[in-house]
């Protein structure tokens, strides 16, 4: 079989090599509701070219998707976003993004097996689509941060009425943040690794 004329196989970019310092690796999941901002965090933060399965949507979804503030959305995850980012010489982040539509939440047991905890992205002009993913979180018992992404549009409300709003705990941290900035999203994920080491530290009993 003549396979003068097909094209080499690549391995990956030296640049998306582990740094041989690297001894831990920490698995997060970037959850939120349809629209919120998952695939645009996944991707400003990581170091590598991330890995998504976005796909154009089409009217196989009318009446099953809730578009309702995000109409000009043209495309959706239907499996998971993924990224890397490294923290320090010796731990890096795992990072995955979870679709929005609830008829693709039966990928969630799988994309949080592993996980550490995770980030509640959620939008304040439609608070409403979080409401279930925080219960589904809470149910399963996973550490996590809620982080408000300042859309344009978006309006601004103080901190302690979003707690009551999304009836969070008050030790649960809530941080804003512009999900298309590496800074901002990095800040995310540094929240969520304090609040972790927090809850480590913790006493037990």
């Amino acid at each position: 079989m003549d396979f003068s004329g097909s094209e080499p196989v690549r391995g990956p970019r030296e640049a998306e090599l582990l740094p041989a310092t690297v001894a831990a690796a920490v698995k997060v999941v970037i959850v939120g509701g349809f629209g919120v901002g998952k695939t645009t965090l996944v991707g400003s933060v990581s170091e590598i070219r991330p890995l998504t399965t976005e796909e154009t949507m089409t009217e196989a979804g009318v009446g099953i998707d809730d578009l309702a503030g995000v109409e000009r959305k043209s495309s959706t995850t239907v499996a998971m976003d993924f990224g890397r980012i490294t923290i320090s010489e010796e731990l890096v982040l795992y990072v995955f993004g979870t679709p929005g539509q609830e008829r693709f939440w039966f990928l969630w047991n799988g994309l949080f097996e592993g996980a550490l905890g995770a980030v509640v992205l959620v939008d304040t002009r439609r608070l409403e689509v979080s409401f279930d993913v925080l219960g589904r979180l809470e149910d399963r018992g996973v550490p996590f941060v809620v982080a408000v992404n300042s859309f344009p549009e978006s309006p601004a409300y103080p901190l302690d009425e979003l707690r009551a709003a999304l009836d969070l705990p008050p030790h649960v941290p809530i941080v804003e943040c512009d999900a298309r900035t590496r800074e901002s999203s990095r800040d995310v994920l540094m929240a969520l690794m304090r609040y972790l080491y927090e809850l480590a530290a913790q006493p037990v009993g």
